[in-house]
């Protein structure tokens, strides 16, 4: 039995379907890498996608607008409509403080993917969308359950508005995503984007005796003769 080939050239897309036949997504994005791989599915599928791009969680500044600009440049490639929401960092502190400390994928994420899917919920019903979807579950480095579980809830509180919990991960998404974020060279960002996410970081990179981050520096490079003239 052949093996099936799942890499970015190699892999002949399926047609997928929104669950109830919704003719509009709302697609929360965290960033591009994440990102990137998701969106050329939709358009392959010629689902009506528009991105929003809510993550007040982002710190700092510098690194924030660096991410989204990342996601601008490549849903301007795809012709995707691009939402720039606000960067309510504030209010994030505010819903996040007593958790400075918890772990990864522990009560502070649940918190933060609350917010993010609560105003992406509230966009979606306010313009005419049904349906709201996110790119962090792509990431092996993210709790699927956690995030499709605050996706739902989200949902609860609004009418007519569902949660798409479709699995990007599977068929070889996750790396088609490292091999679409080195083919658009897109900014690599090396912690999950707060800044107890970055202390923490930066703590394991010292007890490994190993230099902090660097921010902004590091882009994903070209690893594939055959990317280059893609």
């Amino acid at each position: 039995m052949s093996q099936v080939d799942y890499s970015l050239l190699g892999y002949k897309r399926p047609k997928l379907t929104t669950p109830n036949g919704e003719t509009k997504l709302l697609m929360h994005s965290c960033c591009a890498p994440c990102a990137g791989e998701i969106m050329e599915a939709l358009v392959a599928s010629n689902i009506d996608t528009t991105i929003f791009f809510y993550n007040p969680n982002i710190h700092p500044t510098e690194e924030y607008e660096l991410r989204k600009e990342e996601n601008i440049r490549f849903a301007k490639k795809l012709d995707m409509p691009f939402i720039d929401a606000d960067y309510e960092r504030d209010n994030w502190f505010d819903r996040t403080k007593g958790q400075e400390d918890a772990l990864e994928r522990g009560e502070r994420c649940t918190t933060c993917f609350d917010m993010r899917f609560e105003v992406t919920a509230q966009y979606a019903q306010d313009h005419g969308f049904n349906l709201i979807s996110s790119t962090l579950g792509i990431s092996r480095w993210k709790d699927m359950n956690q995030i499709n579980a605050c996706g739902m809830r989200a949902t609860q509180s609004f009418d007519g508005i569902s949660y798409w919990d479709f699995n990007w991960r599977k068929q070889g998404g996750s790396s088609r995503m490292l091999e679409l974020s080195k083919r658009e060279a897109f900014y690599q960002q090396e912690y999950c984007g707060c800044v107890y996410s970055l202390r923490d970081t930066n703590r394991w990179r010292a007890s490994k005796g190993r230099e902090k981050i660097k921010r902004s520096v590091k882009f994903y490079q070209q690893a594939m003769e055959s990317f280059k003239n893609v």
